[in-house]
Order: structure tokens, then C-alpha cells, then sequence
């Protein structure tokens, strides 16, 4: 495009308010984030392409991520039809316009290649049913107004329009654009020099677990923890089980406790449940918000707080619970088991759940893995079987009493002595 003026259509990459079908997989600072880049992206495509004018109609404030050449046009209108044909106005200055969004960052070949000899309009769709470019030769209110926008048949609408109106129309390549987590998967693997490729590219492998593990509560994937090397571990790996009601073994385990009960790391609330269940006293901890959530919405009392803080009745509780392999929190379990003793009650009872292999005693980080490819920072985790748990536990105030097993768990008594 050697003439004519080049619009971006863009929003203020602010987190919460850009790319939220990203946060599926994102936090909403991540898919700011990758908003961000993409909007970099296509800003310096734009400044490298040929051009009269370049123009950023934006709605929001210019950060530091704008780069010199453009006018800056605040966004006006309320649809996205109206704030569309605005930016066509406001940025006419008598030669042919050609309209982008921030969200095909890849576009650079496809902007080089284009010449408007001939043609009164230009559209570029996407594979989702919408478009990624719109160029008229001077603003048309009836070339958009009325357009649905946002639909699967946004492109196919947009080109009939231009069509009706007599226009001879320049059809571009077709082109994804990055609305959801595949879309951002997709286009970093076909261009991986893009700012947005790259940065997509570090967050796949640096997701915080807890973000992960909120994605598996919320279905929205399915997470595996691993070892460091990528070996699944089974048992840290048990959702379903965890998110199911309370079985047969849990039970069994239940039959212990001495009320009032606090479950470390209670995640979904089956334990919680089945206790009340028993009209038994009993408080959940979790440092994971949609956890504490599942479980107070099945009628059970569960709190969001790591183990770590000050909680309710320290000193006073009648049993602690460390299931599903809890023991591992913070990567200590003689640390874990001095603080499970300051909060059971004076021959208070501490029932852990270990490995089954008796001498296992493996404190390396674990990972989180999820099936749409993201990968968690390591995880300080630890794993321990009861002879191993056994030798934890001498540096505590806590006695064996039991060992146990049902079916493939095992488990582990201790009382307070002091």
C-alpha cells in the first residue's frame, strides 16, 4: 500500500477488559498481556507498511507500547458498527482508508501485497466468520451501520453490505485471528518471531500452579502433576476421585477422627462433606478460591487461607486431616507436621495419608500440566511413604499410633504428646 492512510481499531490492553476469552487458560494480567503484544505487533506492521497516514483509533489512553508515527483518535459511538464508522470519519483525509484490528498480529505479508487500483473496498476475513480488515475509499456511515458484529456470519454480512451499496470489493486472504487459547496456540506455532508468539510461548511453561489447578476444579481442563523429568504421579493426579463424594476408604479413614475436624488442603470438600454428613464439627482450608467455593456451595464450612497463617481454634481442634497426599504441602512434612501439631489439641490426632511405597521420601518439586499444553512454575511438594514419615515425625511433638491400609491408599495416625 503505497498511499492512503492505515487505521488500527484497538483497546487499551488493560487486564480484565481486553481478551477475556483468554482467560480460560490466563490470568487476566496474561491475557492483557498477550494482548498487549499482539497490539505491538501490529502496530509495527503497520509503521513497516508503505502509507500516507497512520492512524490509531483507540479506546483508552497510549502507553508505552506506541510506537512514533501514529495519530492517536479517541474511539466514539456505542456499537461496534458506529465506533467503526467513526474511525473511518475521523481519520479521512481525502485518499483511500484501510481499517485493522489488534487481534491478527501476523498480517504483515498480506498488508505489503496490497495495491487499491481498481477496487472502491477491501475486506479481509477471518476463519471464525468475521473479518480483520475493511478499507473504503471515503467513510460510508451506510457500509457498517447495522452490521452485526461478533457473529459467526459477521464477514459474510459486512461483504453482502458493501456489495448491496455497488461497490467493487477486494477480497484479502483469510486470516485467524487471536480471540481464544487455540487461537493464540495456533498462530505462535505458524509465526514464531511474532512479540505475541514468543511471550505465548514463555507462559505455556510458566503458568502458577494455582491457576492450573483452578482450570481442572472449574472443568475447564484436565491437570496431571508430574516429577520434574514428566513422569505422571498417579497419585497426586486423582480429581475425579477428589471431586466425587466421600468413598469407601475416606470413609474408613473418617471413622478416626475426634472432632472438631480442620482438613488441610480440603480442595473440593468431599472430606468436609462426609464429616458434616456424620454430624461431625469440621472446617476446610484451601488457598485455592474456586476449592473453597465447591465446598461451601455443598453445605460444608471451608475457609481460604494457607495452612501457614493464623486459622481458627489453633490449639484447640480434635483431629487434623493431611489426605490426598497433603502431606507434601511446602515441600517439608517435618515442618508440616510441627505446624499440624500446634493446631490439634493436647492428645490431639494428626491422620496422614502417604505413599504406598513405605520408603519413599522424595521432596522434589512437582509440575502441573494441563491438556491444552500449559506447563506450572515447579511446585514445592513432597512425597513420603510411612517409614519415611515416621522419620519426620521423631523431630515433632507427634507419636505414631496406627498405620493402615485400604485398597491402594495408605495412612498414618499420630498424637500430640505435649
Amino acid at each position: 500500500m503505497t498511499r492512503g492512510t492505515l487505521i488500527v481499531i484497538a483497546k487499551e490492553p488493560v487486564p480484565g477488559r481486553v481478551k477475556t476469552r483468554l482467560q480460560s487458560e490466563f490470568t487476566a494480567a496474561e491475557a492483557a498481556a498477550l494482548a498487549r503484544a499482539s497490539l505491538v505487533d501490529t502496530l509495527s506492521a503497520i509503521r513497516a507498511t508503505p502509507a500516507a497516514r497512520r492512524v490509531l483509533a483507540l479506546e483508552g489512553e497510549p502507553g508505552p507500547w506506541l510506537p512514533d508515527g501514529f495519530e492517536v483518535v479517541g474511539q466514539r459511538g456505542g456499537g461496534l458498527d458506529e465506533r467503526l464508522a467513526a474511525a473511518f470519519e475521523d481519520a479521512y483525509d481525502g485518499s483511500p482508508m484501510l481499517l485493522v484490528g489488534m487481534d491478527t498480529p501476523q498480517l504483515a505479508p498480506e498488508l505489503r501485497a496490497f495495491r487499491w487500483s481498481g477496487w472502491d473496498a477491501v475486506l479481509g476475513l477471518t476463519e471464525d466468520g468475521g473479518y480483520w480488515c475493511l478499507g473504503l475509499r471515503k467513510p460510508d456511515r451506510r457500509a457498517l451501520l447495522g452490521v452485526p458484529m461478533s457473529t459467526e456470519h459477521t464477514g459474510a454480512d459486512q461483504l453482502r453490505r458493501l456489495w448491496a451499496l455497488g461497490l467493487r470489493v477486494r477480497l484479502l486472504p483469510t486470516l485467524r485471528d487471536m480471540d481464544e487459547p487455540r487461537d493464540a496456540a495456533f498462530i505462535a506455532g505458524e509465526y514464531p518471531a511474532l512479540r505475541v508468539s514468543r511471550l505465548f510461548r514463555r507462559l505455556q511453561h510458566a503458568a502458577h500452579p494455582g491457576l492450573l489447578f483452578e482450570q481442572a476444579l472449574g472443568g475447564t481442563a484436565r491437570v496431571v502433576a508430574t516429577g520434574i523429568d514428566g513422569r505422571t504421579l498417579p497419585s497426586l493426579s486423582e480429581l475425579d476421585r477428589w471431586q466425587s463424594p466421600a468413598d469407601e476408604v475416606d470413609r474408613l479413614a473418617l471413622s478416626r477422627c475426634e472432632g472438631p475436624v480442620l482438613d488441610i488442603g480440603c480442595g473440593p470438600g468431599r472430606i468436609v462433606t462426609a464429616l458434616a454428613e456424620r454430624g461431625i464439627p469440621a472446617l476446610g482450608v484451601d488457598v485455592s478460591p474456586r476449592a473453597v467455593s465447591l465446598t461451601t456451595s455443598r453445605g460444608a464450612a471451608a475457609l481460604r487461607r494457607p495452612v501457614q497463617d493464623r486459622l481458627p481454634g489453633e490449639g484447640r481442634w480434635g483431629s487434623v486431616l493431611l489426605m490426598d497426599g497433603n502431606i507434601g504441602i511446602g515441600g517439608s512434612p517435618a515442618e508440616l507436621l510441627r505446624r499440624c501439631a500446634e493446631l490439634v489439641r493436647p492428645d490431639g490426632l494428626v491422620l496422614v495419608e502417604v505413599d504406598p511405597d513405605d520408603d519413599l521420601d522424595e521432596t522434589a518439586p512437582i509440575v502441573l500440566r494441563s491438556s491444552t499444553g500449559r506447563r506450572s512454575t515447579p511446585l514445592p511438594w513432597a512425597r513420603v511413604g510411612t517409614r519415611a514419615l515416621l522419620r519426620h515425625a521423631h523431630t515433632t511433638p507427634l507419636h505414631p499410633t496406627e498405620d493402615w491400609r485400604a485398597g491402594h491408599r495408605a495412612f498414618l495416625t499420630l498424637r500430640r504428646t505435649a
